[in-house]
């Protein structure tokens, strides 16, 4: 029998709004319980210097110029990461074995095997005591991958849970954070997956949070309210569609591939609509893409990450789906799980199979050319 291990999960998203943090239990294989889930916001000092720098390093030779900046704020939020994990360990009777630390992406370049992640996974194993699995692209990139998806791995854990639960319930993760993703499930006649499939397929959550951010005091919208009271400037959305060069599913995506320059002069909700709509149709094409393929596979969706929860931007992807495959779009959550942590979840997890020496990225997953392990293991105490 397969050891069990107890891992802690940390992800913080593209949103720099705070930490998501899970336990959960696993053999890194088929074996899976998730034990705590529990959320931390930044400070706004700290979220303020976060988006800063992001802002700043839009190419690698900007990582050089800011250095300085980045070890600074690279420290800050390590040491906010080990508060976390120090007060779940004070009030937690378990033993937890690994942390797994994502830390939060700042640049992300697979053309130049570039992936950066703020997080001293050296300082959180000397700041709590535990073993530290961090940089889980680099192996990944240096060996011919694109560093992301990296959770698809996961994502067919729970895919394969959730048949078991709800036996007719085949379904494909549909993960809207910052960027979009899918995982794929593939399936043979007999019902049975045979195989991971996963790409990023346009943007979730990040233009909308960088319209909200510059163009109000909010972080994000919250319900999709302010788009859902705009009307979609049908001029801007079709230019900015037509200047979208979209030509592979291939390559991994970062939240510098796009911006809100097409909705410049747009009042807010206006603005929030027409993005909205630009986010929802790219989304749409993803799904439509997936089912041109040949091979078979499941119709529907389970929507995990932040943009589940926006109504209007699930409304209007919905809408651009309509007559197309039969295709039914449903929220995680109502199949057993807590979709706003599943990223984090997946970190304890790809933790476990990082220490086991398990693969985590996969030629159809991140387009490496043979599964690959991935994450830095360290013990600094």
């Amino acid at each position: 029998m397969d050891k069990i291990f107890t891992a802690l999960g940390l992800m913080s998203g593209t949103s720099m709004d705070g930490v998501d943090a899970s336990i959960i239990k696993s053999d890194g294989h088929s074996k899976f319980d998730n034990v705590l889930d529990k959320y931390w916001e930044f400070d706004v000092t700290l979220h303020k210097k976060l988006i800063d720098l992001r802002n700043e390093i839009v190419t690698k030779d900007k990582l050089i110029k800011f250095s300085n900046e980045l070890k600074i704020v690279e420290r800050e939020l390590t040491i906010f990461h080990s508060k976390i994990v120090n007060e779940i360990i004070s009030n937690y009777t378990g033993n937890i074995d690994l942390i797994g630390f994502h830390g939060q992406t700042i640049f992300h370049d697979p053309g130049n095997k570039i992936s950066k992640q703020l997080g001293d996974g050296r300082l959180l194993s000397q700041l709590t005591k535990k073993k530290v699995v961090y940089d889980f692209r680099k192996n990944d990139l240096q060996n011919g991958g694109q560093g992301a998806p990296l959770t698809p791995i996961f994502h067919n854990l729970l895919a394969n849970n959730i048949f078991n639960d709800f036996k007719d319930s085949f379904s494909n993760i549909l993960n809207i954070g910052g960027i979009s993703n899918i995982t794929k499930t593939v399936i043979n006649k007999d019902g049975l997956k045979n195989k991971i499939e996963a790409f990023d397929i346009g943007p979730g959550n990040c233009l909308i949070d960088e319209w909200m951010r510059k163009n109000s005091n909010k972080k994000f919208d919250k319900n999709g309210l302010t788009g859902k009271s705009g009307m979609n400037n049908q001029f801007l959305f079709n230019q900015a569609i037509e200047n979208f060069n979209f030509n592979s599913y291939k390559n991994s995506l970062d939240i510098k591939d796009f911006d809100i320059s097409f909705a410049r002069g747009l009042s807010l909700e206006d603005g929030c609509a027409t993005i909205t709509n630009f986010t929802a149709y790219l989304i749409a094409e993803g799904i439509k893409f997936l089912h041109k393929k040949q091979d078979y596979f499941s119709n529907k969706y389970l929507i995990c990450g932040g943009g589940r929860k926006n109504n209007f931007l699930i409304k209007t992807i919905k809408k651009y789906l309509n007559n197309f495959e039969n295709i039914s779009i449903e929220n995680i959550d109502n199949f057993n799980q807590n979709g706003d942590f599943i990223e984090s979840q997946a970190f304890g997890y790809l933790a476990i199979r990082s220490y086991l020496g398990l693969p985590i990225t996969f030629p159809d997953t991140t387009r490496c050319p043979t599964p690959l392990t991935g994450g830095s293991i360290v013990k600094n105490f």
